[in-house]
């Protein structure tokens, strides 16, 4: 389908943008009659819309950043309109590196929570691991550049097509955690409130480095291009690590949750459970786990504030990060000045 999409945008050369009207039903894309979308300053476009229910949208973005179409699942807030006079304080919820931008919705609850108050939620793809840095490409740069799609590209498309204010809040889960804080530090006064999931928080540690490369050969990918190889290329690891930019955070709200031991919890069913999802869930809770306790202590020597649920047992799945994302809800809305609707 992907393909399929791709030949027919070049067939057409980008001139065919669909758009989906107030009152169009639901699962349906049409022509657009009014204005095209604006795109974003590098040229990013959106180039469909779709509406998968009253209150959700998927977009398709033809995106230099990452030389590919992506998408953006965007929960659009009770009495939202184009053309409204007002904008909306964003969330943007960054999937974990397995997932795709649907996860957060087949995921949790948040869909729920959105429909509670006067927020747009923002879902965008971010890739198979990887997936939240500039790639570094032994230092030549290039593609895919998902920093950029998420911190550049989503917002202005958001904020100049959807009512997106620059009042914004970001959450991850997994190596979605770690970008949320990372685009936090890296970018300060971008996020009012940033929270983290099982986030990966110390990813210049140099047994989690190693890991990494571990992880990426696994993944059929070059683990080398994502921040460059371990030891020689520190510095770059460094410039994207939650740890070492910790005091960047200072005035930004921050929540940070994750299990620590590796041990099953009270949602883990290792006896019913495949081999596989027991080995994974467990040591990868473990290393974010660790990851995680690191960033606390170093917010800890720095006197920056954070909301912390460190909970021990519990492996990495969508059983914790649910009753993590109910308590960070009110937190986020708080900081975000949103009002329920």
């Amino acid at each position: 389908m992907r393909c399929f999409s791709r030949a027919l945008r070049s067939i057409t050369g980008g001139a065919l943008a669909l758009l989906v009207t107030a009152g169009a039903l639901p699962g349906t894309s049409r022509s657009a009659d009014a204005e095209q979308p604006l795109p974003a300053d590098d040229g990013a476009r959106i180039t469909a819309e779709t509406r998968v229910d009253d209150s959700t949208v998927d977009l398709t973005v033809a995106t230099p950043a990452i030389g590919d179409s992506e998408m953006i699942r965007v929960l659009l807030p009770k009495g939202w309109s184009r053309t409204a006079a007002r904008t909306w304080p964003v969330v943007y919820a960054y999937q974990g590196g397995n997932d795709d931008y649907t996860s957060w919705v087949k995921g949790s609850q948040i869909a729920d929570l959105a429909a509670q108050w006067g927020v747009i939620v923002v879902m965008p793809s971010g890739g198979k691991n990887g997936g939240f840095t500039d790639w570094w490409n032994y230092g030549k740069g290039g593609t895919p550049k998902w920093e950029t799609f998420h911190t550049q590209e989503v917002l202005q498309l958001l904020e100049r097509n959807y009512r997106a204010s620059t009042t914004r809040a970001a959450l991850g889960v997994s190596s979605g955690g770690q970008g949320a804080i990372a685009y936090a530090a890296r970018h300060p006064g971008m996020f009012r409130y940033a929270a983290s999931f099982s986030g990966l928080l110390h990813i210049s540690d140099p047994a989690v480095e190693w890991t990494l490369m571990l992880q990426g050969l696994s993944f059929g990918f070059d683990p080398y291009s994502v921040w460059g190889i371990p030891i020689w290329d520190d510095a770059n690891w460094k410039a994207h690590d939650p740890y070492e930019l910790a005091g960047k955070l200072r005035g930004t709200g921050l929540y940070i949750s994750a299990g620590t031991t590796g041990m099953p919890g009270p949602y883990d069913d290792p006896a019913n459970s495949p081999i596989d999802a027991n080995f994974y869930g467990a040591t990868g809770e473990l290393i974010v786990g660790h990851t995680s306790q690191d960033f606390v202590n170093r917010l800890k020597q720095l006197g920056i504030p954070a909301t912390v649920h460190l909970y021990g047992d519990g492996w990495h799945n969508w059983n914790y990060w649910r009753p993590e994302l109910a308590t960070a809800w009110p937190l986020m809305m708080k900081a975000l000045g949103a009002a329920k609707v």
